[in-house]
């Protein structure tokens, strides 16, 4: 993996293939970004086209006071956020909690999904039914590595914000878990 000065460096002097290298090393990154809050596959993949062009425009601007790894996830968060605007859904409507955790633990039978082993998958659905804020928490957290700062940074909430829902997201998928599974020692 080249480093990010160099990176940044060669494609500002114009190196497409140091950009399609760029793109190889953050592409997961940005889907996941892009896909834990937009739903729909088209929409999800010309986003995250949008991001790129983004951080090419932009590239220039970056300062490396973050890793570059944090600035792109801001850019593609907040192409997330603001096409969720635009489809008019609202970021931050949430359920209260009473009556989201009710849905959220008693609607959802990932039973034939646990049935065949595949756990990951049985993981992966229940993180998607948790509110946007709290997928890209978890994700960030837990499959980007990022640290609190970091995604503080990158979703522009508080540190307490971000623990609080990282909390609460963990405590929901529990509970989930251990409603289907019945075994509150796998976690």
């Amino acid at each position: 993996m080249i480093d990010d000065r160099i990176l940044v460096k060669n494609v500002l002097a114009g190196d497409m293939q140091a950009f399609r290298l760029l793109i190889r090393q953050h592409e997961k990154l940005v889907a996941h970004m892009i896909g834990r809050l937009v739903k729909k596959d088209e929409e999800r993949e010309e986003l995250c086209q949008d991001v790129f062009l983004r951080v090419h425009e932009k590239l220039g601007e970056f300062s490396f006071q973050s890793k570059l790894s944090t600035w792109i996830a801001t850019i593609a968060y907040r192409y997330a956020i603001n096409h969720l605007r635009k489809q008019k859904i609202r970021f931050a409507d949430l359920p209260d909690e009473e009556s989201f955790t009710k849905h959220f633990i008693e609607e959802t039978d990932p039973e034939s999904i646990v049935e065949e082993g595949d756990t990951d998958a049985f993981v992966l659905k229940l993180v998607d039914e948790l509110p946007p804020q709290y997928k890209t928490v978890l994700t960030l957290y837990h499959v980007e590595g990022m640290t609190y700062p970091e995604i503080c940074e990158v979703t522009q909430m508080p540190e307490g914000t971000v623990k609080n829902y990282l909390f609460r997201a963990r405590n929901l998928l529990k509970e989930k878990v251990k409603k289907y599974l019945g075994k509150e020692e796998l976690l």
